[in-house]
């Protein structure tokens, strides 16, 4: 009689759990953002972590609070090239200014975007299959070197990031968010105490500033975010939101 095929025993690689996100918050709790990434950043963290900014409305604050600890960290941006070149202009002013050395851009793959939106409409008919394939499948190829990353969100941005930790477990990776507990008045005095420059579209009334196409004016009373996918029951790209098993992505 044939052995049995012996079950082979296998080793979970991914370098962080949602058990050590938790423990993380919990390590962390009532230490200021400044600490807590002067703390990590240039402790265990050091050379395994990068920061994804979109180089939004409110980026120049987390960008300002890492440089201040190193300038070294990489900076990955998402040129999904259907970005505002508003925003393209303030990416290299800012990060000219703060002296990041290792600025990474990354856009879709270009297969990718001739077999599924040879057009670039499918924004206007999919936005969810436009994301992930500008931003959502850029992100995984840059994030592959990297245990963790820092995230710019923030809480009050709309009511689906109600209660964000500023530790979380995402794809095997932690994903920081060190601004979660910051509120819209914290972060204009952050700009004016190290007179940061704000994104010119913000003065236009663009309170968060995505791809051009589906970024609009936000209207006095709005939820910060509103003026992102208007007219779509969209609130988020799908970096930030997980897959479920046997549905469509929600992105």
């Amino acid at each position: 009689m044939a052995n049995a095929a012996r079950k082979l025993d296998l080793i979970d690689v991914a370098p962080f759990s949602p058990a050590d996100a938790a423990a993380m918050e919990a390590r962390y709790a009532g230490v200021g953002t400044r600490d807590m990434l002067g703390d990590l950043l240039t402790g265990e963290l050091k050379g395994r972590v990068a920061a994804v900014s979109s180089f939004g409305a409110e980026s120049a604050v987390l960008l300002h609070l890492i440089a201040q600890i190193d300038r070294d960290i990489p900076v990955i941006f998402l040129n999904t090239q259907k970005i505002f070149g508003e925003t393209l202009q303030y990416r290299d002013a800012l990060s000219e200014t703060l002296g990041f050395t290792d600025l990474r851009v990354f856009r879709p793959d270009p297969r990718l975007l001739a077999a599924k939106d040879a057009t670039g409409l499918r924004w206007n008919y999919d936005p969810d299959g436009c994301c992930d394939l500008r931003k959502v499948e850029p992100l995984r190829r840059a994030l592959a070197p990297f245990d963790a990353w820092l995230s710019g969100r923030k809480g009050f941005q709309a009511g689906t990031r109600d209660a964000l930790p500023r530790f979380e477990e995402d794809e095997g990776r932690l994903k920081l968010n060190p601004l979660a507990d910051w509120d819209k008045p914290a972060l204009d005095a952050y700009f004016a105490e190290h007179q940061l420059p704000r994104h010119p579209l913000e003065a236009e009334g663009y309170a968060s500033i995505g791809c051009a196409p589906c970024t609009s004016k936000v209207l006095p009373g709005e939820d910060p975010r509103a003026g992102r996918w208007r007219g779509w029951e969209k609130v988020e790209c799908g970096i930030h939101v997980p897959e479920k098993p046997g549905e469509e992505p929600v992105f």
